[in-house]
């Protein structure tokens, strides 16, 4: 039976990727016909790059990226002319750290919109041949202790599919999370409707050679905020809807956006070409629990976060990573199921730090955007963590690892975190010029400190891949048996009297065998 996706957006798209990238090739399913054209998130955090890296698809991803390199994370004027003519206060783009200091491989060069980076997972899903169903929904719903049955409503009409599991990845007003009963706490809807207007129109000459992440624009009439797509030609601009006063969503016409647009940039003869208008409105919620049976909760399915921080996106990608191989471990007959229990329990505590960690930011963007002693002492007050604890340095506590700490020692320093601890992301070093986590290559690795022991002996017995470091985190006769999605599962100070039957008994509690 195969394992079903529903969702054909970033998270469903990365879901199926990782599945069949564990050997366990997967159904999915997508209400409109291909992936989206109009993008929402464009900030790929470092966890989610190194994901794509495990993939193969870093390299595209960042070919398609806009290179912010020495430009503004954020900025705002009063107009793009303004901008373009100097009048603009901006953050800059956080300088990547030297390489000897880097806690990640690889770094994109700066932001890639949602829809170009669909682009790139969707393709590569269709090299592999794999089982994409668009203008599909899923109307019908049942599980049992051995499968999920479903009905599925396509351009041939109704048909029937049983599966083994179901990926829900179907956003925020999820289908199957109100099959399945599943409800959601916090605050919910947070402040009033917004309209994303997608659209096309060459600023560069206005811009003058300016780059930015997001812009806020303030001009009166047209104030909203200005997100880079392609840095050229392709970009988003956030208005609000006055609901309050009787405006509506569909009031917003084509040529009322123009409008806007044009009184946005500063230039009323502006060629615009308006793409795509959809109302939204910023939310903060979490599922009351990420599995149900057979059924597992991703994404905006499980979590909706506030929109700062580029959080969203990310987690739910992170969600995917998590699931993806514990379930083709389960298939291949590799571990038990209760490995499957080990999802919900991971997840859920980090998604709702995350969610907790983007409401803080929501209320007060100063905690995220502040820079300077004050600004610190603002988010130590207020128990804002630093933006990369939050992509890179959360922990996991369940039975999938052993002694798990999942206490960070720093909201602050990552350095500190990703101390080879377990529970959290192995740490980034050169091993020959590679790096620690392209080594782990998605499968069961161990790492040795440099001392001549038993470990590798165990190792080859075993059939696990095995590599020597040397790092201030690893005992020179120390071990870290790693995960496939590079979480640390377990550490070794020395190693014991029998280090194959150490490992094989480890290993069978991790996979619940």
């Amino acid at each position: 039976m195969p394992v079903l996706v529903v969702g054909g957006g970033s998270v469903g798209l990365l879901a199926a990727a990782l599945l069949a990238h564990h050997g366990l090739p997967p159904v999915l399913v997508e209400r409109r016909p291909g992936p989206s054209v109009h993008p929402r998130a464009t900030g790929i955090g470092a966890r989610s790059v190194e994901i794509l890296r495990e993939l193969g698809l870093d390299a595209s991803v960042d070919a398609t990226a806009v290179d912010l390199r020495g430009g503004a994370g954020k900025a705002a004027a009063r107009t793009v002319v303004e901008l373009g003519a100097g009048d603009v206060t901006a953050v800059p783009m956080p300088a990547p750290p030297a390489d000897a200091d880097d806690p990640a491989p690889f770094r994109l060069r700066g932001v890639c919109a949602q829809d170009r980076l669909d682009a790139v997972v969707a393709a590569h899903l269709a090299r592999r041949g794999a089982d994409l169903r668009w203008s599909t929904r899923l109307t019908g719903l049942a599980q049992d202790t051995d499968g999920v049955d479903v009905e599925l409503t396509g351009p041939d009409g109704r048909r029937l599919l049983r599966c083994a599991h179901l990926v829900a990845a179907d956003g925020a007003q999820s289908t199957v999370r109100a099959a399945l009963g599943v409800g959601t706490s916090g605050p919910g809807d947070l402040g009033g409707t917004k309209v994303n207007i997608l659209f096309r129109a060459d600023l560069r000459p206005h811009l003058r050679g300016t780059s930015f992440a997001t812009c806020t624009l303030t001009v009166p009439g047209a104030s909203g905020l200005l997100v880079t797509i392609d840095g050229a030609r392709d970009w988003v601009f956030h208005v609000a809807c006055d609901t309050g006063r009787g405006e509506r969503p569909e009031d917003f016409t084509p040529e009322r956006c123009a409008a806007l647009v044009r009184t946005a940039v500063g230039d009323p003869e502006l060629d615009v070409e308006v793409r795509s208008v959809l109302p939204w409105r910023p939310r903060s919620a979490l599922a009351e629990r990420f599995t149900a049976g057979r059924v597992h909760l991703v994404g905006d399915a499980a979590h909706t976060v506030a929109p700062i921080g580029a959080f969203g996106l990310n987690t739910g990608l992170a969600d995917a990573h998590n699931l993806a191989w514990k379930l083709a471990a389960v298939h291949r007959g590799e571990a038990g199921p209760g490995l499957l229990d080990s999802y919900a329990r991971e997840r859920e505590p980090v998604a709702a730090a995350t969610v907790h960690q983007a409401l803080l930011r929501f209320a007060d963007p100063g905690l995220h955007w502040g820079r300077g002693p004050e600004a610190d002492a603002a988010r130590a007050a207020a128990g804002a963590w630093a933006p990369p604890v939050v992509h890179l340095g959360q922990r996991y506590d369940s039975a999938a690892v052993l002694d798990p700490r999942p206490q960070l020692p720093s909201t602050v320093d990552l350095a500190a975190v990703l101390d080879g601890t377990p529970g959290s992301r192995v740490p980034h070093a050169r091993v020959d010029g590679t790096s620690t986590l392209d080594l782990v290559a998605a499968r069961w690795t161990l790492l040795t400190g440099p001392a001549d022991t038993p470990w590798h002996p165990a190792a080859t017995t075993l059939g696990l891949p095995a590599h020597r470091v040397r790092a201030p985190w690893l005992p020179a006769t120390g071990a870290l048996l790693v995960r496939p999605d590079a979480i640390v599962a377990l550490r070794a100070e020395t190693p014991p009297p029998d280090p194959t039957r150490f490992l094989t008994e480890a290993l069978d509690h991790l996979l619940a065998r």
